[in-house]
């Protein structure tokens, strides 16, 4: 796995780490985020999509980035995007 390292939440502190990183192999985003409360977490779960099974699956996780990262999101599906022209 070739990880490109994105961007760190700019608010961090020492062990709050929202990050963003590029797989560039499996041409994936990848991130690091809080974990939601149950709440969050059952409503996601429970939230209808045509085509899409209700729940998470067990090898899928809902996480929280917040919204001041957007920069870095935007330049890791651009780096994403850069990988899958190679």
């Amino acid at each position: 796995m070739t990880l490109l390292f994105i961007g760190i939440d700019p608010d961090t502190k020492t062990a709050d780490s929202p990050t963003v990183w590029v797989d560039q192999e499996k041409r994936e985003l990848v991130f690091q985020g809080w974990k939601p409360g149950p709440e969050l977490e059952a409503e996601c779960a429970a939230f209808e999509v045509p085509g899409h099974a209700v729940g998470i699956p067990d090898d899928e996780a809902v996480i929280r980035i917040p919204a001041r990262m957007v920069p870095m999101i935007r330049e890791a599906c651009d780096a994403v995007e850069r990988a899958a022209v190679r």
